[in-house]
């Protein structure tokens, strides 16, 4: 195959990906109510107010606009120690499916760390989307 090839098949890909769909950091950290690892998608203002409620039910619930977003979150579930993190890294359209794409994060076997019990969580508002939603861990 020639460079010129080459070139129009990389740019006809290119072309035919949708863009991923823009999100924003509602809330991360390592102190959720939520003590199992668990994904979920929260697209109406009634399902956003039950997972506040189980995730921090003594803070105010942040606004989201329920019109153009649904929210996105990861919970990794209580860790024995400090050192573990969970982090949403992007979005991505997938044969019709909205694919969420999450890494997690592990103190290395020799780490010292706080002796302190944690359960990481990430939320994020994404565009509403009406199809399937997959979570997918990646490395």
């Amino acid at each position: 195959m020639t460079i010129a090839a080459l070139c129009l098949a990389a740019a006809l890909q290119a072309a035919g990906s949708p863009p991923a769909p823009p999100m924003r950091t509602i809330e991360r950290g390592a102190d959720s109510a939520v003590d199992s690892a668990r994904q979920v998608i929260a697209r109406t203002s009634e399902e956003w107010a039950e997972l506040w409620h189980q995730h921090a039910w003594d803070r105010p619930m942040p606004a989201v606009d329920f019109a153009h977003e649904m929210v996105a979150g990861v919970f990794m579930g209580t860790r024995p120690t400090a050192g573990f993190s969970i982090e949403i890294v992007g979005t991505r359209q997938e044969q019709g499916t909205l694919v969420v794409e999450y890494r997690e994060t592990r103190p290395g076997r020799d780490t010292i760390t706080a002796q302190v019990i944690t359960a990481p969580y990430h939320l994020v508002a994404i565009p509403q989307f009406a199809g399937a939603v997959a979570f997918r861990k990646v490395e």
